[in-house]
């Protein structure tokens, strides 16, 4: 019997991009508030899924530099499990309970891009980058301190796709008050057979579900983002018309299970 969680499925199971759950991460953090064009919000929500009016198009854009285990001692293989990601969550409504939802994800692992899109994280691959905080003083060293400054970014085939800057001033005492949504995705997997193609086997709304969540080390400051217009990407539709504050922070969780709130297929 094949022992695999994902392709490719071997008997082993070791070629496999995902290992079975539990999957833990750890990582360092950047979390940009801005506003965009609701109109733009409600047009990449799924069926179910409305925006949140009381946000007034308020998405946050996310840098993270991680790192990953299961079960067998993967974070001493950092050349396959480590990775940094950027991606948006918009704010809307599922049911009356306001959510994040993520349309756009990047990711620079492709044992990442498998584990997100069992999820429902709609992964595409690109490179990732984010100024990292050291113990050893230096100008160089971005200490959690106030007057700090980080930067991020990511970019696709040659083309920058997001730019974002951050300056620290303030530690916040409770990160309850600012990051405080599940996260919702849509698992959409089509199927290429003709006749078939506009009828895909898993089409679901999903909840992310995050055991053991820890938030750390949240400080707050100003912020810049940029999202131009690139061609083959229509991510500059949630580009900003205003940008809030800036937050840098640790963050950790584990993951064992994932949450179906609807199922599209009929």
């Amino acid at each position: 019997m094949p022992k695999a969680f994902s392709v490719p499925v071997t008997p082993q199971g070791k070629s496999a991009l995902a290992t079975l759950p539990p999957w833990h991460y750890s990582s360092d953090c950047l979390a940009i508030e801005y506003w965009t064009d609701q109109k733009a919000i409600a047009a990449l929500l799924p069926p179910g899924v409305t925006v949140d009016e009381k946000s007034g198009g308020r998405a946050f854009f996310w840098f993270l530099d991680w790192q990953f285990t299961g079960s067998n001692d993967e974070l001493t293989d950092p050349a396959r499990y480590q990775y940094r990601e950027a991606f948006v969550l918009v704010e809307a409504v599922f049911d009356g309970v306001p959510v994040n939802y993520c349309p756009y994800i990047f990711v620079d692992n492709d044992a990442a891009i498998a584990r997100g899109w069992a999820q429902g994280f709609p992964k595409k691959l690109a490179s990732v980058y984010q100024t990292r905080s050291f113990s050893a003083p230096s100008l160089a060293a971005a200490p959690l301190a106030k007057g700090s400054r980080f930067g991020a970014s990511v970019s696709a085939h040659g083309e920058r796709l997001a730019t974002a800057r951050i300056q620290l001033e303030e530690p916040v005492a409770d990160p309850t008050t600012v990051f405080n949504r599940p996260t919702t995705m849509r698992r959409y997997f089509p199927q290429l057979a003709a006749g078939l193609q506009e009828k895909p086997p898993v089409d679901e709304l999903t909840m992310s579900l995050t055991d053991n969540l820890a938030i750390v080390d949240v400080w707050a400051g100003s912020a810049e983002l940029k999202i131009p217009e690139v061609a083959g990407e229509d991510m500059n539709l949630i580009a900003p018309v205003r940008v809030g504050r800036g937050y840098r922070l640790g963050m950790a969780y584990s993951v064992t299970d994932l949450r179906i709130l609807k199922n599209y297929v009929e």
